[in-house]
């Protein structure tokens, strides 16, 4: 029996530096859904974003917003940005 495949996350230098300016209790809650996003990137609640070329998505974490693209011949998941709503497609 195959163990499941686990993706790796990867967040840009500008994601990083977003991430480290949030408040410590959604930093937290990020990092969980990091965990989940290594076991399946195309999680309930996940939307393709629209208009883009290759693989965009949108995650919801309460008024924050997670943009990343799957690459799944490298097994990874590439975050983006992470900011809030009013901000994040700006």
């Amino acid at each position: 029996m195959n163990a499941p495949r686990i993706y790796t996350v990867r967040l840009t230098r500008r994601a990083e530096q977003e991430l480290r300016r949030l408040p410590n209790d959604v930093i937290s809650r990020i990092d969980e859904i990091f965990d989940q996003l290594r076991q399946n990137p195309r999680p309930h609640g996940v939307v393709k974003l629209t208009g883009q070329k290759d693989s965009h998505w949108r995650l919801r974490v309460g008024t924050y917003r997670i943009l990343y693209q799957i690459d799944d011949q490298r097994w990874r998941v590439d975050v983006y940005r992470i900011k809030h709503r009013r901000e994040v497609y700006r």
